[in-house]
């Protein structure tokens, strides 16, 4: 089989759809549950999960770099890096509430171009790779098209840690759109790939939270970048906001850098 992006797409979709089985098993069963040092929690099931997908990944791409959540990095230097997040939304996960997810980027020269976002428990799959549009469950997704901050519906990811952190930033968020909720993980940003939602705000992310997101959004006609309007990659300060359009995502920048 030829090494071309479509068919790289469809080896990981079969890699994170077995992957999936693995978090799922574990779903409703009882949890050991430790704490990492940053005081975030980590189980069994993001282990094994992203054991799975790493070894799969080296099976298929030898040559690859990996950069995950639970483990150490391989081959940073590599021109392609595979970014794992096996259970986006742990502390979702052991809650018991069903919209955890996987994430899975593919980094080429430092820019996301292929991105899988799977949540297990709702039995959907968003993929996407550069110049071959975004799907949910294989059928075609695009954004909203709003470009009105004032008919907006807005989700504020973190909301508490923006309120801890940036008051003013959040007091400007909970008036702003027509529709706001608070929220959490890459379930919101998969909303606006798929026109359900126009726009998120995120904070405090690593880049196996958002690099998987950048691809699904891009191809599905809406823009994400960090709050000042940069370039996702593994640099960015964790600050993130995806939008339906341009002119809303120019919207949400102003309102974001007010001060």
């Amino acid at each position: 089989m030829p090494d071309t992006l479509d068919t790289r797409l469809e080896t990981v979709l079969g890699i994170t759809e077995d992957a999936s089985r693995i978090s799922l098993a574990h779903f409703e069963g009882a949890l050991h549950i430790d704490t990492k040092d940053d005081a975030s929690p980590v189980t069994i099931a993001d282990q094994e999960t992203e054991q799975y997908i790493r070894s799969k990944l080296e099976a298929a791409f030898p040559e690859d770099g990996i950069f995950g959540e639970e483990f150490d990095n391989l081959r940073l230097d590599s021109a392609t890096i595979w970014v794992i997040d096996p259970i986006d939304g742990t502390r979702s996960f052991i809650a018991g509430v069903p919209l955890f997810g996987m994430l899975l980027a593919m980094v080429q020269d430092g820019s996301p171009v292929l991105g899988i976002c799977r949540l297990p428990a709702l039995g959907q799959v968003f993929s996407a790779a550069k110049g071959m549009g975004a799907t949910r469950n294989g059928a075609a997704i695009r954004t909203s098209g709003q470009t009105k901050l004032r008919d907006a519906m807005l989700f504020i990811n973190e909301g508490e840690n923006i309120y801890a952190n940036e008051p003013d930033v959040f007091d400007r968020l909970t008036k702003a759109g027509k529709l706001r909720r608070l929220s959490y993980d890459c379930q919101p940003h998969a909303l606006v790939a798929s026109g359900q939602i126009d726009a998120v705000v995120d904070y405090n992310l690593k880049p196996y939270d958002y690099l998987a997101m950048v691809p699904i959004i891009e191809e599905a006609g809406g823009v994400i970048t960090d709050w000042h309007g940069a370039t996702l990659d593994f640099n960015s300060d964790g600050r993130v906001v995806s939008a339906a359009t341009p002119e809303l995502h120019a919207e949400l920048l102003t309102l974001l850098n007010a001060d």
